[in-house]
């Protein structure tokens, strides 16, 4: 085994080192753009007479990062070369998602706005793997350019985590003689929506509630008739970009349709586990920021005439995070290395359970380090003068986007106990095995 980073990955991080220093840094500090990240933060950031939406100089900001970013050749790094990226895998990805976190806050990787000089991007892959010829025509190149943003439209307000409950229906419906589809439901939670072109919206089209298939994704234009953005709710986090919507008699043709009829929940599921274990390893790089700054205070500091440091109640919690990051931080790269070596669909067989393990215990624990640095550094810790408070407001999301932690440990149960995966078979005959048994006990 060899558990040190490939002298290629190594070289990648130290150019992009460079390119922040060189051309990030500079945008961030040039014409008071800092305030988007000092004590000012919240408040640069949030349109509060605009339904709480992101400031326009704001998103413009990130997008001027992302096109130096896109130009210097960092920005598609994960993307297919076909898109005019390097194909990178899980295992690079969780490498610099983790770095560019470990750095704190900045231009370079704002996790609150899923902004990063390395982007995720996956709407492209999904569209290449399941979009028609014409909705790849459509849709890839504008995604590619970010003239095109397709939001998710899953989530129910009154089933969360539960998709196969949900009450939006499409229903086929012929207008003006072009054969469609009309939709109407309640969409919850649809990121982005103010900025989407479209919105991917799942609906039940077949089928009873609780069952997987029957359910269909549409691409339905922002613009379409029927379509309303009831209220943008407001986070712990701001500003907000997460609407409620209402769809009353929205029609859409029937190419409209994205991925197989009655068989749409792969597509929200396609690229779970990639978009996991990177979040995954971006909260970790922010916990490291969190023990690392509060290390260096504590040594700094001299309450009495000593070292802050040198009091046990101070160290040992700190102990305790910077092993559980030393831990996680080979359990997230031993999973990612894995998932590069098999094809997807083997991923969701055999690997999910340690992907959860990784995403849900790194969101918790990036709160834990968040919250113990706010504690080393005392009143200035609690300011917004420092960053503690925004981490911890942002990532103690994560604990419930991306898959709750309980759902998540779910998935990890029915793992270890054989319901899923490759243990199912060895389970099952324990089972099998047991009643045999109690069956021979039964005296006649």
């Amino acid at each position: 085994m060899d558990f040190s980073i490939p002298p290629e990955l190594a070289d990648y991080l130290q150019r992009l080192d460079r390119f922040i220093e060189e051309e990030i840094r500079p945008l961030e500090e040039a014409d008071d753009n800092i305030r988007f990240f000092d004590h000012r933060r919240e408040w640069a950031r949030t349109d509060w007479d605009n339904h709480g939406l992101p400031r326009h100089e704001w998103e413009e900001l990130q997008a001027e990062a992302k096109r130096r970013a896109d130009k210097a050749g960092f920005f598609r790094f994960a993307q297919p070369k076909e898109f005019g990226g390097q194909g990178g895998g899980n295992l690079w990805m969780a490498v610099i998602r983790e770095h560019l976190a470990a750095k704190g806050l900045g231009l370079h990787n704002d996790l609150q706005a899923e902004h990063s000089i390395v982007g995720n991007q996956p709407l492209a892959v999904m569209f290449r793997d399941f979009g028609t010829h014409k909705q790849k025509e459509d849709f890839i190149p504008g995604l590619l350019d970010q003239s095109l943003f397709v939001c998710f439209g899953l989530t129910e307000p009154h089933h969360g985590s539960d998709a196969t409950h949900m009450e939006t229906r499409a229903v086929r419906e012929t207008r003006q003689g072009i054969p469609g589809w009309r939709i109407d439901g309640e969409k919850m939670w649809i990121t982005g929506m103010h900025i989407a072109t479209h919105c991917a919206v799942f609906a039940r089209t077949s089928g009873k509630d609780g069952e997987a298939r029957g359910i269909s994704c549409f691409l339905v234009p922002k613009e379409a008739t029927g379509l309303t953005i009831d209220e943008y709710l407001w986070t712990f986090n701001m500003p907000t970009d997460h609407p409620r919507l209402t769809l009353t008699d929205v029609w859409v043709p029937e190419e409209a349709l994205f991925g197989p009829e009655d068989n749409g929940l792969p597509l929200a599921q396609a690229f779970v586990h990639e978009n996991r274990i990177r979040q995954a390893a971006s909260s970790l790089g922010a916990a490291v920021y969190c023990v690392e700054e509060a290390v260096k205070y504590a040594r700094a500091r001299k309450p009495f005439g000593r070292d802050l440091a040198e009091n046990q109640a101070i160290q040992f919690p700190l102990v305790e995070l910077a092993t559980q990051c030393e831990m996680l931080r080979q359990l997230i790269r031993k999973t990612a290395w894995e998932m590069d070596q098999m094809p997807h669909p083997e991923v969701e067989r055999r690997l999910s359970d340690k992907v959860s393990m990784c995403n849900y215990w790194a969101n918790r624990l990036c709160c834990e380090a968040a919250d113990r640095a706010i504690q080393v550094h005392g009143g200035i810790g609690y300011s917004r003068h420092k960053p503690f408070e925004h981490i911890y407001r942002h990532h103690r999301r994560y604990r419930i986007t991306e898959g709750a932690e309980e759902i998540q440990m779910r998935k990890v149960g029915a793992f270890l106990f054989g319901y899923l995966g490759p243990r199912r078979q060895e389970m099952a005959a324990l089972t099998a095995a047991d009643v045999d048994y109690r069956k021979s006990q039964i005296r006649p």
